[in-house]
């Protein structure tokens, strides 16, 4: 199979700053998007560790197998592909917190992430926070990650609907972050991919304004990779803009 891709990152209409990052490693099928959060250059300065920390450890990784020493403990729930990107989370909270001890100023930076890490016909997915992936099969949208969010663990308990979610005041709140704090907990989940398939990750000031049938809209009908990143990221703007957003398609086609 081959991957191609297209990003684009938006500072919205509100914000003076993008505090977003991503990273797109078509060598080492790697995606990562990133949002940032702390404020000042804080949030931006994790963001940016996050991802380089990610990518990094993903390319230090690439010829261990399960005997192999890792940088952290091997969790024998998800494959060689998962525990890399999970190493690669955790270390880049570890390097949050080493940038938090030498910075007072960045003390409370923390960063959401999530990542896809493509080989062959199968991914890897990692996630912390509320940004999101979602798979485009056959013209149908699906959301591959929870939120980790005060109103998504309100909508599963049933206290909330989504269009309360979306009004809700506490609606920003997120529950996992990366933050430096020890104890962090990574959910990784793992899929076969198919022809024609297409994965796109974005940080939250997308489905925050944008419903999640309106992205597969754009998503679906968008035969351009890029088009589809500068539409979903006009129509963000146009709902209001008022967050950074950045959206990354990967499409996968036949060898």
């Amino acid at each position: 199979m081959q991957i191609s891709w297209a990003a684009r990152t938006d500072p919205g209409l509100r914000r003076s700053q993008n505090e977003d990052s991503f990273c797109a490693n078509a060598d080492l099928g790697l995606f990562v998007v990133a949002d940032g959060m702390g404020g000042h250059a804080g949030g931006e300065v994790a963001s940016e560790l996050a991802v380089t920390e990610i990518e990094t450890v993903i390319e230090s990784t690439s010829t261990l197998g399960p005997q192999d020493t890792w940088p952290v403990p091997f969790d024998a729930n998800v494959g060689t592909d998962g525990n890399r990107l999970k190493s690669g989370f955790l270390m880049a909270n570890s390097r949050i917190a080493q940038r938090i001890e030498k910075t007072e100023e960045l003390r409370g930076m923390a960063t959401t992430a999530v990542a896809a890490l493509v080989k062959g016909n199968k991914a890897a997915l990692a996630h912390v926070g509320d940004s999101r992936a979602y798979l485009l099969r056959a013209g149908q949208l699906s959301r591959l990650t929870a939120d980790h969010s005060w109103v998504e663990e309100q909508i599963q308990a049933g206290m909330l609907t989504e269009a309360a979610a979306r009004e809700h005041p506490w609606r920003n709140i997120v529950t996992r972050a990366l933050s430096g704090a020890e104890g962090l907990n990574v959910d990784v989940t793992e899929l076969e991919l198919e022809v024609g398939d297409r994965v796109l990750l974005c940080s939250d000031g997308l489905p925050t304004v944008i419903h999640d049938s309106e992205i597969g809209d754009v998503v679906s009908v968008t035969a351009d990779l890029q088009a589809v990143c500068d539409e979903l990221v006009r129509r963000a703007n146009a709902a209001g803009g008022p967050d950074n957003v950045t959206t990354l398609v990967a499409g996968v086609a036949a060898a």
